[in-house]
């Protein structure tokens, strides 16, 4: 084991590395799932893009959704999102078909992106004026689905609640909610979650809180064990076992227009996403059926 900057973590050997090879459940039915979190800088895109490579490793085919106009989902999934390139924006503001834009990303196997521009952040304005604005993603989504089924779909969300979050949580079936640990960690989810109750009771009745995930754990100081377990109070079903710990690799490897899976496999970052991803995925599998045996005659 070597040393890492997580927080009192290591990291593991060659050995013990992120596999390739070691295969995810599939749910039953895609899973749409929101990541949301209006504060900024708790991890939602890194919590994407990570997850997102990490259920392809498994096996999973995933839709990587940037709704997000900074595009940094798209830059850490190295797709091609300059200024002109279409993707989310005309998706919603035009109606183009989804999988005109979709782009395969070469972090994993079976990983898409449809990606943002600087343009998404003129939607926000112009989406008021457009008839059914809350459901314009989820009406494209429906179609692209169709035609292109996949095992996950992940929506990065903007730090806001604005139309773009609201497009992405009408879209979605589940919510995943980031939570750093630090001071303040609960600061604005009661918001959220007010917000989640309104588009439960007017657009989308189907949506519900399935994940909540611990980041920017320091296992070195008490206020990461003090947040973690006040978020596991508030959130008991929902809160993964799993944390992700602060680590250098993680922060580096958007630099490198890569997920920290690719980039550093070895890395107790990259570890605890894949454990996380796995968790994710074990949740939302299918539930086995008791063997039935004949009675003896």
């Amino acid at each position: 084991m070597t040393e890492d900057l997580t927080g009192g973590q290591t990291v593991a050997s060659e050995a013990d590395t992120v596999s390739r090879e070691t295969p995810l459940p599939r749910p039953e039915r895609t899973r749409v799932i929101v990541i949301a979190n209006q504060k900024g800088g708790v991890g939602k895109t890194t919590t994407t893009v990570n997850l997102a490579a990490a259920l392809g490793l498994g096996g999973l085919s995933v839709l990587v959704v940037d709704a997000d106009p900074q595009g940094n989902a798209s830059t850490a999934l190295g797709v091609d999102h300059r200024q002109g390139i279409r993707g989310t924006y005309e998706t919603l503001m035009d109606g183009d078909d989804m999988a005109w834009h979709v782009q395969v990303s070469a972090e994993t196997p079976g990983l898409t992106v449809l990606p943002s521009t600087i343009d998404l952040a003129a939607a926000e304005l112009e989406l008021v004026a457009v008839a059914g604005r809350e459901r314009r993603l989820a009406d494209a989504l429906a179609g692209y689905l169709a035609d292109h089924p996949v095992d996950y779909v992940l929506i990065d969300c903007p730090p806001s609640l604005g139309l773009l979050t609201l497009n992405a949580l009408v879209a979605a079936a589940e919510i995943m909610i980031p939570i750093q640990c630090e001071y303040y960690a609960l600061e604005g989810v009661s918001q959220l979650m007010r917000t989640i109750e309104l588009v439960r009771g007017d657009l989308n009745p189907d949506l519900a809180l399935s994940t909540v995930l611990l980041t920017m754990y320091d296992a070195r100081t008490r206020l990461s064990a003090q947040v973690a377990e006040e978020v596991r109070r508030y959130f008991p079903e929902a809160a993964l076992d799993t944390v992700i710990p602060r680590s250098v690799r993680i922060a580096e490897a958007p630099s490198y227009g890569r997920s920290v899976m690719t980039y550093h496999r070895e890395s107790a970052g990259a570890r605890a996403y894949a454990e996380a991803a796995a968790e994710i995925a074990r949740r939302g599998a299918p539930t086995p059926q008791p063997e039935i045996r004949p009675a003896r005659t």
